[in-house]
C-alpha cells in the first residue's frame, strides 16, 4: 500500500478560513470584551467545549456499540481516554508519536490490548471492499505517516488526513475507529480547535459509504486527489464548523 501523498492534498481553504475567523472571534470575546468578566466568558468557552467532548465520547461510543451493555463498557472507556487527553494538552504535549497511538489502543480496548501489548495487528483484514495491509507493512507505513503529517501545516488537513490513511492502515486488532478519532481529536482541541464526532446514523452511514468509496477508488488507481477524498474532507470541516458555531453562540 501507498499513502496518500500531502502534496496532493486539494482541499478548498473557504470553510478553513471561516472556522480560523470565528475561532478568533472567540478568543477576541474572552480575552478583549470588559462589559462581562473574562472570568466568565474563559468559563462559558470552557464549558461549551467540555460539551463536546463529553458528546464526543457518547457518540463515538454509540458508533462502536452493539447493545447496552457494550455502550456502558465503550463510554467508560472513551472517557477514560478523552481524560488522558486533555491532561496531556493541558502539559502541552501534541499528538506525534508512534507510542501514543499505543496509548490511545490501551485505553479504549483494554482486553485487545492485553492479548496484542505494544504490538500491531497480526493478521489480514477488510474494510467494507479495501484489503488493509499486511502486517509485516504496519510500521513502515505508520512511521511515514507521522513522518507525513510533520509536513502538513493547518492542523485541520492535518488531523483529517491522519484519520483518512490511518484507517486504510488499520494498524490494531480492535479499536481502529476509536484510536483514529480521538488521535485525530488530539490534534484538533492541542491547537484549540472543536473535537469532530458523528451526530447520528444518516452522519454515520455517509461517514462509512465516503471513507469505503475513497478507499475503492484509491485501490484501483494511482494516488490522486479525486471527488471521493475531497468528499471525505468537507464532510468532517463541515463538522468542525458546525462545532464552532456552537461555542461561538454559547460566547455571544
Amino acid at each position: 500500500m501507498i499513502l496518500f501523498p500531502p502534496k496532493l492534498l486539494n482541499v478548498s481553504q473557504t470553510k478553513i478560513i471561516e472556522i480560523d475567523h470565528k475561532l478568533k472571534s472567540i478568543y477576541r470575546n474572552v480575552i478583549f470584551d470588559r462589559t462581562i468578566s473574562s472570568r466568565k466568558l474563559l468559563d462559558t468557552f470552557a464549558n461549551s467545549t467540555n460539551n463536546l467532548t463529553e458528546l464526543l465520547s457518547i457518540k463515538n461510543a454509540q458508533m462502536e456499540a452493539q447493545d447496552e451493555s457494550e455502550l456502558k463498557v465503550y463510554h467508560k472507556n472513551l472517557q477514560k481516554t478523552i481524560n488522558y487527553v486533555l491532561n496531556e494538552i493541558k502539559n502541552d504535549k501534541p499528538f506525534s508519536k508512534q507510542v501514543q497511538l499505543f496509548q490511545l489502543f490501551r485505553l479504549l480496548s483494554p482486553e485487545s490490548y492485553r492479548l496484542h501489548p505494544n504490538r500491531y495487528r497480526d493478521g489480514l483484514v477488510m474494510v467494507g471492499n479495501h484489503i488493509c495491509p499486511e502486517s509485516k507493512e504496519i510500521e513502515s507505513l505508520i512511521s511515514q505517516l507521522f513522518y507525513n503529517i510533520e509536513n502538513i501545516e493547518h492542523p485541520i488537513i492535518k488531523a483529517i488526513y491522519f484519520h483518512h490513511e490511518l484507517i486504510r492502515i488499520h494498524p490494531f486488532s480492535d479499536g481502529n475507529g476509536r484510536v483514529t478519532r480521538i488521535a485525530k481529536n488530539w490534534i484538533l482541541m492541542f491547537d484549540l480547535y472543536p473535537p469532530i464526532f458523528i451526530k447520528n446514523e444518516i452522519e454515520k452511514k455517509d461517514y462509512i459509504k465516503t471513507l469505503s468509496d475513497s478507499f475503492d477508488y484509491l485501490r484501483h488507481t494511482k494516488p490522486i486527489w479525486n471527488s471521493y477524498i475531497s468528499d471525505f474532507f468537507n464532510q468532517e470541516i463541515n463538522r468542525i464548523l458546525q462545532n464552532t458555531n456552537l461555542i461561538l453562540k454559547e460566547i455571544k
